[in-house]
């Protein structure tokens, strides 16, 4: 496997997570955590060494790499997750979740589990699930209703679900790695894109698109994962003590992704960012009825999608 290596005399193997975000961002800052508290509870058998700012490639890369066993861990968004992984394709429905708390209350429990096992069978096993927040639409141009979106190029994640969303808005979905959203700004490759609140204010996105239509149409989980390959490799003893630290670890992210969600509105409005809030979400779920449409006509999306309605 890549990442891994035997050195010293007591067989130290050290292992490779990828992350797409820069540091000091909450993810970032909660996996550097896991590969400290590793590094102690497996007194130094095993050494995580965190790339950070997907500097191993971007995302759709790494999901490829870990499946294949070529990575050993990382912290994804569940958008790439879900097309690797078909049937989990649910997460990412638009305003399926109403906050993050309604969605751990599932992803805490046996539908998470669910999922857990369905990630497991293509090659992902699941650490601990993140918070990757509710997503919104920020713009270069005023948007005040779910009509000023209308022929906006959008950008969106490589994902089925994000590109029908987008186009039930009849708009143009553009697909930029995250790394490259700001370059397509600047260029004016693209008028929008749609992410969390952290996420618009860490990347600086703020400083070019102004405007932000607060729609929350995507409260979504992400993950921290380890290459099948790799756990299955465990002794029983270490996989307990990942999968531990990795619920530890997303505890522990949680409490950091809910005080930046405050910073970052603090941040953007004093930088000028302006904000508006959709009223009527009614307008936009009425649009997105071909996709829902869609997926609930497939059983196994149907029993998920009314099982997470009637907790609402």
């Amino acid at each position: 496997m890549l990442g891994c290596s035997s050195v010293s005399s007591f067989a130290q193997t050290t292992l490779r997570l990828w992350n797409i975000h820069g540091e000091g961002y909450p993810v970032t800052t909660a996996v550097n955590w896991y590969a400290e508290q590793i590094a102690k509870a497996t007194q130094g058998r095993y050494q995580v060494q965190v790339f950070s700012n997907a500097s191993l490639g971007d995302q759709p890369s790494a999901v490829a790499m870990l499946k294949a066993g070529d990575l050993d861990l990382a912290e994804f968004s569940s958008a790439p997750l879900t097309e690797a992984v078909p049937g989990i394709k649910v997460l990412n429905m638009p305003f399926l979740f109403h906050d993050s708390a309604h969605m751990f209350r599932h992803l805490d429990g046996h539908l998470g589990e669910q999922f857990e096992k369905d990630l497991a069978a293509s090659g992902f096993a699941v650490l601990g699930w993140y918070d990757g927040g509710a997503r919104s639409f920020y713009c270069t141009s005023p948007v005040l209703r779910i009509n000023d979106l209308a022929g906006k190029r959008i950008r969106v994640q490589k994902s089925e679900v994000y590109t029908e969303l987008v186009v039930a808005l009849k708009s143009t979905p553009q697909y930029v790695p995250f790394k490259e959203v700001q370059t397509a700004f600047q260029e004016g490759k693209i008028d929008c894109a749609e992410n969390n609140m952290p996420s618009y204010e860490s990347t600086g996105h703020f400083r070019l698109a102004k405007h932000v239509y607060l729609t929350d149409h995507v409260v979504s989980p992400e993950a921290l994962v380890m290459s099948t390959k790799l756990w299955s490799s465990l002794s029983p003893a270490d996989r307990t003590i990942f999968k531990d630290v990795g619920l530890q670890s997303a505890r522990y992210m949680r409490e950091l992704w809910n005080k930046r969600v405050a910073q970052a509105l603090t941040i953007t409005t004093e930088s000028g960012s302006t904000f508006s809030r959709m009223n009527d979400p009614g307008i936009m779920i009425r649009r997105m009825a071909p996709l829902y449409n869609k997926y609930m006509k497939d059983p196994a999306t149907y029993k998920v999608l009314l099982t997470i309605i009637a907790d609402k």
